[in-house]
C-alpha cells in the first residue's frame, strides 16, 4: 500500500481535456481560490423586505456631508435610492408630457379603467404613469383614495388619447366618462433586454407614431403561427391595411372586415412567425417614422435601459442611456420625498445635452462629461456616438465653449460608438467598440488630452470593465484584456467555456464587479438566456505563476454588483423573471419580473427578504489523475482502497466523490460507496476503485455548510494489466 498526495493547483482549466489539464481543477460552481486553496463562497442576505420591479443594472454608492450613506439604483423603469435599510422612488417625471383634467371611465364588474387625455399622450403598453388630484365619476363604486398618488402600468392603448389601467377593485357600474385626474408620466428608461430591433427600437419605442393604437386578440383560442386572419377585440382604430406587432413578431395585412384583419403575411421584416395567446396585445405598427423606420433586424441593436450614475459633491448625477441628465441633491431637507429632476436645488441640468450614451464627472477637474452625445445641444437627432462634450469646470449646466471658460468638445475616431468610460488612477479610460483611449486633464487651452492606447480591444458592454490598483480589466467580444500602461491580453484558462457560450448580442447586460475582500473580479453574462445566468471570476492577486491564471466558474447570476466601499460588504442584485416586484407598488404590473437586493459575503446561505433560508450549493471537480504512474507504470491498473480527507475548514458536511476511468474518452463511473459524506470527525473512508484514472469531486448540498479544501491522500496499489 502507498499513500499518495492528490495535490492540485488553484484555478479552473477548461482549455485542455480532462486528462490534459494536469494538476488542475476542471469545473466549479460557487467556489473561489484563496491562498491557493479552494473554498465555497460566502452567503448572502436580503437588504430590504421588498423586491424591486424590473432589472437593476446600475448601483452607485455615495456619502453626503453629514455622513449619511446612500446607494442609487437604476432599473429599466425607475431610479431608486437605498437609505438606512429602505428603498425610495426618486424617478424623474417627464414634465413636458403631464396631462391635466383627464377623465375616467369604468365597466361594471371589471377592474379595467379607461383614462381619456386632452391631447395625444404617446403612451405605449408597459409604460408607467401616476395619477394625482383624482375625482371619480359618481356611481362607479370605487374609491378615489385607491387612485390618488398611485402608480399604474399602461395595459392597452385603444387610441392616441385613451389608455387603460387596472384598478385594485372592480367597478360596480358602467360609467362612460367623468371625474378628473392629472396624469404624471414616468420618464422612459428603456427596454428590459438587449435585442435586435427596428430603427431606434422594436415597435414604436422612441419613434414617432401617428396613431399609437392597440387592441387584443379575440380568437377564443390560440392564434397559430400560420393563421392568415386575425380577430381583434376592436379593429375600429386600425387602418384598412398595414402592419401590426404581436410580441416580437411583425405581421402585415391587406384588408379589414369589422374586427377581422385579413390577408396576413406572417413574420414580416425578418421577424419570426409565432403562436400567440388569446388576449395578447396587438399594436398598430403601420405608421412608424423618423427613428422608428423599420430596418432589417440584423442591422440594428436595441440596447437595454441603462443609467449612468455619479456624484458632483452631494448631488447625484443620473443620465439615462441615450437620454437626458437629472440631478438629486442629498443636501435638500426633503430629499427622500422629492424626485430627480433637471432643476434640483440649484444644480440645474436644463442646458445639458438631451441625448448622451453616458456621463461621468471628471475626478480632479470636476467637469461633467457627456460621451456619445449631441453635436447641437437640445437636438437629439444630432447625437454622435463618438462625440464627447464637457461642461465648464465646477458648473454642470454650462457647455457652450468661450474664450474665457473651460467647456469644450472632442471626437474619437476608432470605432463606431463609445461603449463605456472608467475612472482610472491618472486618467479617464474611454472605450469604444474597437479601441481604448486615455483622457487626461491638462488645463488651458485644450483642457483634456485624448490618446489612443489600443485598437482591436473594444469593450463589450457599458458595465463590463473595472479598475483596481491602477489596472483596468475588461471583457471584449473575443476575450479578456487589461491595461496597465499598455493593453494586454489577460490569460484565461476558461476562455473557450465563456466565449463559446456567450451571447454577444446582449453585451450591454454584462455586469463586472470587483470584490476586493478576496482580490476577485467577476463577470456575469448571458448564454442561452435573455438575462445573465453565468459568472466567471478572476483572482488578480494569486494568478502570478499559474498558467492561464486563477479563474473560477459559477451559475449564480447577478445583474449588478457594488464593491465593499462605503459598506463593509459587497451589495449585489439578482433578477428573477418569474416573480412580481413589490417596490415601487405598480397596479396592473405584468411581466416585469423582480430584483432581489443582497448583501454578500455573509453566512453560508441565501437569506430571503421574508427571513426564509435558501441553500447555497457548491461543487468542484478535478482533472483525471493518472494513478497508474504512481503504482508502477506501463499498462498496470491500480486500485484505490481508501482515502484520507483533508479540509482546512469544514462546517457541516461535505460530499466527496471518486470517479474512475480506464480510458480518457470513457464515461466515468463513481467508485463503490460514492459519494462519501465527510464531517469534521472523519479520519478516513474505505472505497473500491479500479482503473487508470481517478477524479475528485467536492460539493455541499445542504444549508449551513461551508468548506475549504486541503490535500486529499489516496491509498493505492498495483492491480493487474487487464
Amino acid at each position: 500500500m502507498a499513500l499518495i498526495d492528490f495535490k492540485i493547483l488553484p484555478g479552473i482549466d477548461k482549455q485542455n481535456t480532462t486528462r490534459g489539464a494536469e494538476n488542475r481543477w476542471i469545473d466549479s460552481d460557487n467556489v473561489r481560490f484563496r491562498y491557493g486553496l479552494p473554498e465555497k463562497v460566502g452567503g448572502w442576505a436580503s437588504l430590504v423586505d421588498k423586491s424591486i420591479v424590473g432589472v437593476v443594472r446600475s448601483q452607485h454608492p455615495f456619502i453626503d456631508n453629514s455622513g449619511n450613506r446612500y446607494v442609487a439604483l437604476g432599473t429599466d423603469k425607475f431610479l431608486l435610492l437605498y437609505f438606512e435599510g429602505q428603498l425610495f422612488d426618486i424617478s424623474p417625471f417627464d414634465a413636458a408630457r403631464q396631462q391635466t383634467s383627464c377623465t375616467l371611465a369604468t365597466t361594471d364588474e371589471s377592474t379595467t379603467v379607461t383614462v381619456t387625455t386632452g391631447s395625444a399622450h404617446a403612451l405605449e403598453v408597459g409604460d408607467i404613469i401616476l395619477l394625482d388630484s383624482v375625482t371619480l365619476p359618481s356611481g362607479t363604486g370605487l374609491s378615489a383614495s385607491n387612485f390618488e398618488d398611485a402608480k399604474f402600468m399602461v395595459n392597452t392603448v385603444p387610441s392616441p388619447t385613451t389608455f387603460t389601467i387596472t384598478s385594485s377593485a372592480a367597478a360596480t357600474a358602467t360609467v362612460s366618462t367623468g371625474g378628473s385626474t392629472t396624469v404624471e408620466f414616468y420618464t422612459k428608461v428603456g427596454p428590459q433586454i438587449q435585442t435586435y430591433g427596428y430603427g431606434w427600437g422594436v415597435g414604436s419605442w422612441g419613434g414617432t407614431v401617428s396613431g399609437a393604437v392597440t387592441s387584443t386578440i379575440n380568437e377564443g383560442g390560440t392564434f397559430s403561427d400560420s393563421d392568415t386572419t386575425l380577430t381583434l377585440t376592436s379593429a375600429a382604430a386600425f387602418p384598412s391595411s398595414g402592419t401590426i406587432q404581436i410580441g416580437s413578431e411583425l405581421i402585415t395585412y391587406s384588408g379589414k372586415s369589422s374586427n377581422d384583419l385579413t390577408g396576413l403575411s406572417r413574420g414580416a421584416n425578418g421577424t419570426t412567425a409565432a403562436a400567440h395567446s388569446n388576449g395578447a396585445t396587438v399594436t398598430n405598427a403601420s405608421d412608424f417614422s423618423g427613428w422608428g423606420v423599420a430596418v432589417p433586424a440584423d442591422q440594428t441593436t436595441l440596447e437595454p435601459g441603462l443609467w449612468s450614475l455619479d456624484n458632483f459633491g452631494e448631488v447625484l448625477i443620473a443620465t439615462i442611456a441615450n437620454g437626458e441628465t437629472f440631478t438629486w441633491n442629498a443636501a435638500a431637507t426633503d430629499r427622500l420625498t422629492v424626485r430627480a429632476s433637471k432643476s434640483t436645488s440649484g444644480f440645474a441640468t436644463g442646458n445639458n445635452p438631451t441625448a448622451s450614451r453616458l456621463t461621468l464627472v471628471s475626478p480632479t477637474a470636476r467637469h461633467l462629461l457627456h460621451f456619445g452625445t449631441e453635436t447641437t445641444i437640445g437636438t437629439a437627432s444630432t447625437q454622435d456616438d463618438m462625440f464627447i462634450r464637457f461642461s465648464v469646470q465646477e458648473d454642470i449646466n454650462t457647455y457652450t465653449p468661450t474664450s474665457t471658460n473651460t467647456a469644450g468638445t472632442l471626437r474619437l475616431q476608432d470605432g463606431t460608438k463609445i461603449v463605456g468610460a472608467l475612472k482610472a488612477k491618472e486618467s479617464i479610460l474611454v472605450f469604444t467598440d474597437n479601441a481604448l483611449y486615455t483622457m487626461k486633464y491638462i488645463g488651458s487651452p485644450f483642457y483634456f488630452n485624448l490618446e489612443q492606447v489600443g485598437t482591436n480591444c473594444g469593450l463589450i458592454g457599458r458595465n463590463a470593465a473595472v479598475e483596481v490598483d491602477g489596472v483596468a480589466y475588461w471583457m471584449s467580444s473575443k476575450g479578456f484584456l487589461l491595461y496597465d500602461g499598455t493593453v494586454k491580453t489577460l490569460p484565461c484558462a476558461v476562455e473557450d467555456e465563456v466565449f463559446d457560450n456567450l451571447d454577444t448580442t446582449k453585451g450591454q447586460q454584462i455586469a463586472a464587479g470587483l470584490n476586493n475582500l478576496f482580490s476577485e473580479i467577476v463577470w456575469w453574462y448571458p448564454t442561452n438566456s435573455d438575462f445573465n445566468n453565468k459568472a466567471v471570476s478572476y483572482n488578480y492577486a494569486e494568478s502570478t505563476g499559474v498558467a492561464g491564471g486563477v479563474w473560477a466558474l459559477s451559475t449564480e447570476a447577478r445583474s449588478s454588483w457594488m464593491d465593499a466601499k462605503i459598506y463593509e460588504r459587497p451589495y449585489a442584485t439578482k433578477f428573477d423573471t418569474s416573480g412580481t416586484g413589490t417596490f415601487p407598488t405598480i397596479l396592473g404590473e405584468s411581466g416585469l419580473g423582480q430584483t432581489k437586493y443582497f448583501q454578500h459575503e455573509i453566512g453560508t446561505d441565501q437569506v430571503n427578504e421574508d427571513g426564509t433560508v435558501t441553500k447555497v450549493t457548491s461543487n468542484l471537480k478535478s482533472y483525471d489523475f493518472e494513478i497508474e504512474t504512481q503504482g508502477g507504470g506501463g499498462d498496470v491498473f491500480v486500485s484505490v482502497s481508501r482515502f484520507i480527507p483533508d479540509f482546512k475548514t469544514l462546517n457541516g458536511n461535505s460530499d466527496v466523490t471518486l470517479a474512475i476511468k480506464r480510458f480518457p474518452s470513457q464515461t466515468e463511473t463513481s467508485s463503490t460507496n460514492s459519494p462519501f459524506t465527510i464531517d469534521s470527525s472523519t479520519t478516513k473512508k474505505d472505497t473500491r476503485a479500479r482503473g487508470r484514472y481517478v477524479n475528485l469531486k467536492i460539493e455541499n448540498k445542504n444549508v449551513n455548510e461551508s468548506w475549504r479544501y486541503g490535500t486529499l491522500m489516496l491509498d493505492v496499489r498495483p492491480d493487474g494489466a487487464r
